[in-house]
C-alpha cells in the first residue's frame, strides 16, 4: 500500500513525513536524511541566526538533491530572516508561533511552499487567509512549544482538517511511529510531522546525555511548563508553554512562576548550571510519545520504518 497523499503530491516526496523543524537540533545532516529517506526534512532556524542557517543548509544541499525546507519562529524573526532563506531555495518555509502575515506573501511569491503550524482554531483560520498550502494542526502531546489550550491531537486535527480542506493538514503532537502516523491518515490528515523520535538520531545536534535521558523517559515524564523559559530568560510568548522532561528545577518552583521571575540568586544559579551543561536544570524537549523512543537509529532508517508501520496498520482495519 503506497501511502501517496495531498502532501507527497504537493511536495513531490515519497511519503507522508516531515521532520520537525527542532530550533537547533534540527540541522542540515537530519533535515537532508529524512528528505533522502523520502520524507521532507526542515532546518530548524529558529530566531534566524544567519550563520548557522548558511552552514546548516550548506551540509543539507551537500548531502541531498532531494526535497527539504527550513522552519522559523515567527515571534522571534524579521523579513531579513526570511529573505535570506528564500535565497537558499528551499522546497518550503515553515512558520509556527506568531502571526505570519508580515511574511507569508513574500514566501508564496517566491514560489516556495509555505507550511504554517497552528495551535487552535484560530490560528488555523488565519493560516487559510494569508494562503498557506500546508497546515500543520499541532495537539497539546507535542514537544517543546506548544499552545496554550493544551487540546490533544486526537481531538485537534480532525477539528482542523474539518475547517481548512481541502487544503492539507499534517498531525503533529506524540506521533513517534506507524501507529501514529496511520491514526493521522484515518482522522483525515496528509500526513504527520514529527518531533521527538528525530531527535534519537545520529543526525541530529542533540548530545549523547539528552538522547539517553529520552530513551529513559516516558511520556509521564514529560511536563507542560513556563519555569524553564523564565529561568533561561528565554522570551517565549506566554501563549505558548513548552513541554518537557521533569527536572529538579520544575519540582522546585512548580506553581511559583512568579516567585522565580523575582529572585534573581536564584536565575543567577539557574544560568550557571545550565552553562555547565547541567540535565538536573536544562529543558530537554519531549513529547508524550517519548516512551515509544527506545533506540537510536538514523533518520532515513526511521521514515522507512514508520511508514512501513503505517502501512502495516492500515492494512490490518482495512475492509476486507
Amino acid at each position: 500500500m503506497a501511502l501517496q497523499t495531498s502532501f507527497t503530491k504537493l511536495m513531490s516526496v515519497r511519503h507522508p513525513i516531515a521532520s520537525a523543524p527542532m530550533g537547533g537540533e534540527a540541522g542540515g545532516a537530519l533535515a537532508a536524511a529524512v528528505s533522502d529517506g523520502g520524507g521532507l526534512g526542515l532546518i530548524g532556524a529558529g530566531r534566524g541566526d544567519r550563520e548557522w542557517l548558511t552552514r546548516e543548509v550548506g551540509i543539507a544541499r551537500r548531502a541531498t538533491t532531494e526535497p527539504w525546507g527550513i522552519g522559523f519562529l515567527v515571534w522571534a524573526i524579521d523579513t531579513d530572516a526570511v529573505a535570506l532563506a528564500l535565497e537558499f531555495e528551499p522546497a518550503a518555509i515553515m512558520l509556527s508561533f506568531g502571526d505570519p502575515t508580515p511574511f507569508a506573501q513574500r514566501v508564496r511569491d517566491s514560489g516556495v511552499k509555505l507550511i504554517l503550524q497552528v495551535t487552535d482554531l484560530d490560528e488555523a483560520r488565519r493560516a487559510l487567509d494569508v494562503g498557506a498550502d500546508i497546515i500543520v494542526a499541532q495537539g497539546g502531546d507535542a514537544g517543546g512549544h506548544c499552545g496554550e489550550n493544551g487540546i490533544g491531537t486526537l481531538s485537534f486535527v480532525p477539528a482542523v482538517v474539518d475547517l481548512v480542506g481541502p487544503t492539507p493538514v499534517l498531525a503533529a503532537g506524540g506521533i513517534a511511529d506507524g501507529r501514529g502516523l496511520a491514526a493521522a491518515l484515518t482522522l483525515g490528515a496528509a500526513g504527520a510531522l514529527i518531533g521527538t523520535r528525530f531527535q534519537a538520531t545520529p543526525e541530529a545536534l542533540v548530545s549523547p546525555e539528552i538522547v539517553k535521558a529520552l530513551l529513559d523517559a516516558d511520556g509521564q515524564d514529560t511536563e507542560r511548563n513556563h519555569t524553564l523559559d523564565i529561568a533561561r530568560g528565554a522570551p517565549w510568548p506566554h501563549r505558548y508553554p513548552a513541554r518537557t522532561l521533569r527536572n529538579a528545577v520544575l519540582d522546585r518552583w512548580r506553581g511559583r512562576d512568579d516567585e522565580l521571575r523575582s529572585d534573581t540568586t536564584a536565575l543567577q544559579e539557574y544560568r550557571e548550571a545550565a552553562a555547565r551543561g547541567d540535565l538536573n536544570v536544562l529543558p530537554v524537549w519531549a513529547g508524550q510519545a517519548v516512551g515509544l523512543v527506545d533506540s537510536i537509529e538514523s533518520a532515513r532508517d526511521i521514515v522507512t520504518t514508520v511508514t512501513t508501520e503505517a502501512e502495516q496498520a492500515l492494512t490490518r482495519v482495512a475492509p476486507r
